[in-house]
């Protein structure tokens, strides 16, 4: 086990990985200024829906968030050019998780993974060759990394992967009606809109997507096949950029591939002057079994967490109990209708509570179909109103639409939502049983 783990092999890949995804995290952060991501979803709505247990976790005031981005636009720089490059690292994954965690209302699981290999990121020896640190600190330039540096990469983005596949397998995507619901929108797009409507090009989308997501790892695994999941990948991550738009992730998972060709290739192609690093050398750190541990749990988590919601009841696409964190991506489509209700305990009075002006557009359709919104609204409304010196209950009417289906009751109307408890891995009683085939026409 310690030959296997901590057996020293080349780093040129993880060298080049560090400057493309310090660029593309820099890109990140300098964009989500310059297309109004900051102001739409931090600075103008008066409050944000954060990961529920994060409530201190608050946007800053003012212009605040704006000097937020960009000083973590300037760490990704660092870490592209790999000076400070651990505390650069370091300072950059805090920030990020801090933004993940604060706001949900743009919920995007490329959020999430861009979280999880920042702070990997911060324990890879990513600094060592191709940087500023590597050529201004004495002695402190290598050619070699430990091979688990590789191990926990691949095996992360594998999960990633694997799961996203296994989360296509229901009706809705593999008849191809989810795809041709997302494909309704693009019809305007250039060249290709009307090519999108095509039935065969849904069904392509829908069996191509769950294909390549099961297979393009264990290709670039293969050498016979490296080549072949390389092109695969630009065709298909290049077509997710320009028809989907989700932002830098098609990028960074090209560049995965960084991980995956040999040094030999890559000190080729990128025309680097260094030598390829061939050695049985085995160096065994201080702290071998703590590192083991923790990566073991980390592990655990990373395969543990998707699958929660096989032990939650009902159906997570009608509950959405377990969705999040669970790379169940480009899934469905969500739309519903919801009316709060106050209840006076005192009076009994109740009365429509006019919710939609706290909330921005993109609050408002989450806030509609996505029962942890749902409930956060209603702790909020009563608290709101505990401030006016009222003791209420909070009731809502909500009807909930999946893919192309029919309305149906989503929420309880006779449960006072403010008075309930939330349970991350448990399913509320005040969520409706799904209705059969409710997520068809």
């Amino acid at each position: 086990m310690n030959d296997f783990l901590f057996k020293r092999i080349d780093n040129t890949g993880l060298s080049l990985w560090r400057i493309v995804f310090g660029l593309l995290i820099s890109i990140e952060a300098f964009g989500a200024i310059a297309t109004g991501w900051v102001k739409q979803t931090l600075v103008e709505p008066q409050f944000t829906f954060n990961f529920i247990g994060f409530d201190f976790l608050q946007p800053l005031p003012g212009n605040g968030m704006y000097f937020y981005f960009v000083l973590m636009g300037c760490f990704g720089i660092m870490v592209m050019l790999g000076y400070k490059y651990r505390w650069s690292m370091a300072a950059y994954a805090l920030m990020w998780t801090c933004v993940y965690l604060m706001q949900k209302s743009s919920y995007n699981n490329h959020y999430y993974l861009m979280m999880l290999l920042c702070w990997m990121m911060v324990f890879f020896p990513a600094n060592r060759y191709l940087s500023l640190d590597a050529k201004w600190i004495p002695n402190f330039k290598k050619y070699s990394m430990p091979r688990w540096v590789s191990m926990v990469f691949i095996a992360q983005i594998w999960i990633v992967f694997t799961y996203a596949s296994i989360a296509k397998m229901y009706p809705q995507w593999l008849d191809a009606s989810v795809p041709a619901l997302f494909m309704k929108g693009k019809k305007s797009y250039w060249l290709i809109g009307e090519l999108l409507q095509q039935g065969w090009v849904h069904y392509g989308i829908a069996y191509v997507g769950i294909l390549f997501d099961l297979i393009i790892i264990p290709l670039f695994l293969w050498k016979r096949t490296r080549v072949l999941a390389f092109c695969l990948s630009l065709f298909f991550h290049l077509f997710n950029s320009f028809v989907f738009q989700v932002g830098i992730f098609p990028y960074m998972s090209i560049a995965f591939a960084l991980f995956f060709f040999t040094p030999e290739t890559l000190i080729k192609r990128f025309r680097l002057k260094r030598p390829v690093f061939k050695s049985d050398e085995v160096i065994i750190p201080k702290y071998k079994t703590l590192g083991i541990t923790i990566f073991s749990i980390y592990f655990l988590f990373q395969i543990g967490l998707p699958l929660r919601h096989w032990f939650i009841k009902d159906d997570v696409l009608w509950t959405e109990e377990g969705h999040r964190l669970s790379w169940r991506m480009m899934l469905r489509s969500r739309s519903g209708q919801l009316i709060y209700w106050v209840e006076n305990k005192e009076t009994g009075e109740r009365n429509n509570y006019p919710y939609l002006p706290l909330l921005s557009s993109d609050q408002i359709k989450s806030v509609k179909t996505k029962p942890d919104f749902i409930w956060q609204m209603a702790q909020r409304i009563k608290n709101m109103e505990a401030e006016k010196g009222n003791d209420v209950a909070v009731y809502v009417t909500c009807k909930v639409k999946i893919n192309q289906g029919t309305y149906h009751t989503f929420i309880d109307p006779e449960v006072d939502i403010s008075s309930q408890k939330w349970n991350h891995f448990k399913h509320h009683d005040w969520i409706l049983p799904s209705p059969e085939d409710y997520a068809k026409k």
